[in-house]
């Protein structure tokens, strides 16, 4: 059994909720981060003080990328893990690209936008990571009019990090560009049960219900 510690309402914990939903895999979740804080068997755990970490027989492991490679290449050969190298080394580039610049624009803006208080927010922050979000949204608009899914013709585990973070992104109350592909992309990930249980997750529109929607998911399986 699979046993995963971090918050239910982290983005980086879903990425690894939704793998083991996908792969049928057996698990327990801890509440972790947050306003859950950091234990110290945690830390010694996972010394970046961040979630998730995953714990797999005498195995622990941190970076939620790195966990869903594992997992799928674990449990998932020739499904979330694909057999064929090109496809997984499409499956692993696109991987990098949401942890290197969708990331990057993104978390400023949903931080700025939903978790943080009035005397927090940065507008210059939130206004620069729109901008790079509508321009790195429409190159990857560009990409699913090849394909329906990020490595090809299969859901795999390339789909599970943006996708993950494409459900914040649709739903913040923000203007955003005309996205045909990615909408269609988006609307196969809503047909998945696991997504629909582990990503689908109420977040807020700021602060203080930021705080009660993970007060609500405490203890969730």
């Amino acid at each position: 059994m699979i046993s995963i510690i971090g918050r239910r309402n982290s983005a980086n914990v879903q990425k690894v909720m939704w793998t083991v939903g996908e792969l049928g895999i057996e698990y327990t979740r801890q509440d972790m981060g947050g306003s859950f804080g950091y234990s110290d068997e945690y830390s010694q755990l996972n010394p970046n003080q961040v979630v998730p970490t995953i714990r797999d027989g005498d195995l622990s492991l941190w970076e939620s990328n790195a966990c869903v490679r594992y997992l799928a290449r674990t449990y998932g050969k020739g499904s979330l893990w694909p057999a064929d190298n090109r496809t997984l080394a499409l499956a692993d580039q696109w991987m990098e690209w949401q942890r290197s610049d969708i990331s990057s624009a993104f978390f400023p803006l949903f931080q700025n936008k939903i978790k943080f208080s009035a005397d927090q927010v940065n507008a210059d922050q939130m206004t620069a990571g729109a901008d790079q979000c509508a321009r790195l949204y429409h190159q990857l608009d560009q990409h699913l009019e090849q394909s329906p899914y990020l490595a090809g013709d299969e859901f795999t585990m390339a789909d599970i990090p943006l996708g993950t973070i494409t459900y914040r992104y649709l739903n913040l109350d923000i203007e955003r560009i005309e996205l045909p592909h990615v909408a269609r992309w988006y609307q196969r990930l809503c047909e998945r049960p696991a997504f629909q249980y582990h990503v689908m997750i109420p977040f807020g529109a700021n602060a203080e219900e930021w705080l009660q929607e993970e007060i609500n998911n405490a203890k969730i399986q």
